[in-house]
């Protein structure tokens, strides 16, 4: 049968459902019309059954599909039958390099040989391969188990499972209509009015026609808006809670930064294993940038590296003030905290700075192996809350409300290192896809090496917290893979499909 292509053949197949179905019933849709396209069936079908013509249930089952190498199987024979027919004819035996030569294929030669090794249709004796005296003939059952798959389709699951682990086939899901008679079946359709002309009430035609009933459970014709990407629902929801606990918000517009911004006013080691390549993107045209206008500042900070200041021993080192101004895409954007904690330095009136708390949200860049939770570019939440008698425990307590008002619990900390806060803690929070704990980010109070250099006070404490964007995304919208948010992977229909507003919220 062709397939319809037009108006006319969609009515012609609506005819020859009624007629097929008038002869058997029920029919299967893959079987009375076996060369119809799946939407052209379904539609002829959605219009009968609208008329209560015929009523029809969806059928999924599986089929078994042979490979290529399978169809040469059932051709030819099986590797280990074609092995077993060389050998059998060399009446002396062959070598393993001239059965390679009368096979003519090393990796069927070499598939053939072990599975005929094991059915013990051939043996070794010394160095040639003979075949066994009590075997005249084999009973290829790999060819005829692919034999009566071809014809039928299918066959017993345990030889389907392990024909499947040779790759000698594939399964494919069919769908197709088990068709039957509705209660207002007939041979014809009758034509039904879809609008009511004023003609038909000036001839009273209406009386006697058959309207067309609404569908009031259509859905309407598909409307293509922008979306919002998860990303950007969960940065809204993090600017918010900031705004709320009186965060002002940080430029983060300079992706770039020197080594000096990045690393060494953290007081990170130039010897550090994060400066390496490996671990980091440094910019090759220009390669540096140029010093910054407080050169006292810039002193300090050499001071504290290499031979200690502000009550610290320092790393002991020579620092280069090259090796300072390389210039980096971003590892994160503690380089812009400790660029406003600078400026907040500068407010100094009488030995009192005043209190601030800052946040940002942007993009970071690392040479990171990509995995399911790990990418070279993405989002850090950046936090910092300068204030005088803040303690380890507030810092906590502060990271449990803050998550608990997007919704994630339960909370763990550990103890971990960083190089500009003392005590450092990492954060992380369960993660019911992956199954297991997922650090979602990182915390600690700054380090007296790192701000007394900038001229602020001793007694002024600052909590430093950064965390992923990306990974608490993750937990709320049930996301195992990070690559599904970025990357070549992502799924364009599900942002498109996304809930404009998650109803999981307290």
């Amino acid at each position: 049968m062709v397939p319809p292509t037009g108006s006319s053949s969609t009515e012609d197949l609506v005819t020859e459902v009624l007629q097929t179905l008038s002869k058997t019933d029920p029919i299967l849709s893959t079987e009375a019309f076996a060369q119809v396209p799946f939407e052209s069936i379904k539609a002829a079908l959605d219009r009968l059954a609208s008329r209560s013509m015929v009523t029809y249930e969806q059928v999924e089952r599986e089929e078994a599909l042979l490979e290529p190498e399978a169809e040469t199987i059932v051709s030819h024979g099986s590797h280990e039958a074609r092995v077993f027919e060389v050998v059998r004819k060399a009446m002396g035996g062959l070598s393993i390099q001239q059965l390679e030569k009368e096979v003519g294929d090393k990796s069927i030669t070499k598939l053939g040989s072990g599975k005929a090794f094991k059915e013990k249709w051939i043996k070794k004796d010394g160095s040639s391969i003979v075949a066994l005296v009590s075997v005249d003939s084999i009973n290829d059952v790999t060819r005829e188990q692919l034999r009566t798959i071809q014809e039928k389709r299918t066959h017993e699951p345990k030889i389907l499972a392990e024909l499947k682990k040779r790759k000698l086939l594939k399964m494919q899901k069919i769908i197709s209509f088990k068709i039957s008679k509705g209660p207002k079946f007939a041979l014809e359709m009758v034509k039904e009015e879809t609008d009511l002309t004023a003609e038909m009430l000036a001839s009273g035609s209406w009386k006697s026609a058959t309207f067309k009933p609404y569908n009031f459970k259509a859905l309407g014709a598909e409307q293509h808006a922008g979306a919002l990407h998860p990303l950007n629902k969960v940065r809204s929801e993090f600017r918010q809670i900031f705004f709320e606990m009186g965060f002002t918000e940080m430029p983060t517009n300079q992706f770039v930064e020197s080594g000096f911004w990045n690393f060494d006013a953290l007081y990170v080691p130039q010897q550090h294993p994060a400066r390496d390549l490996q671990d980091t993107f440094y910019i090759s045209d220009p390669k540096t940038a140029g010093r910054p206008e407080d050169v006292e500042y810039m002193e300090n900070v050499r001071q504290v590296h290499q031979n200690g200041k502000f009550g610290s021993i320092g790393y002991r080192y020579p620092w280069s003030e090259e090796e300072s101004l390389r210039l980096v895409l971003r590892t994160h954007t503690t380089s812009v905290s400790a660029a406003m904690l600078y400026k907040l330095a500068a407010e100094n009136v009488g030995g009192r700075v005043p209190p601030a708390r800052y946040f940002s949200i942007d993009r970071v860049f690392r040479n990171e192996t990509v995995d399911a939770t790990h990418l070279c570019e993405f989002h850090q939440v950046e936090g910092v809350i300068a204030d005088y008698g803040l303690t380890l425990g507030g810092l906590m307590e502060f990271m449990d409300i803050f998550f608990g008002k997007m919704g994630v619990t339960n909370l763990m900390y550990k103890p971990a290192y960083n190089p500009y806060t003392e005590p450092s803690m990492e954060i992380f929070s369960y993660h019911k896809g992956l199954n297991k704990l997922i650090e979602i980010g990182n915390s600690g109070m700054f380090r007296p090496e790192m701000l007394e250099p900038m001229g602020l006070p001793k007694d002024l404490k600052v909590f430093g917290f950064g965390l992923s964007l990306e990974r608490p995304t993750m937990i709320k919208y049930g996301i195992s893979n990070i690559r599904e948010l970025l990357g070549h992977q992502v799924d364009l229909t599900a942002i498109q499909k996304n809930p404009a507003v998650r109803l999981d919220k307290n």
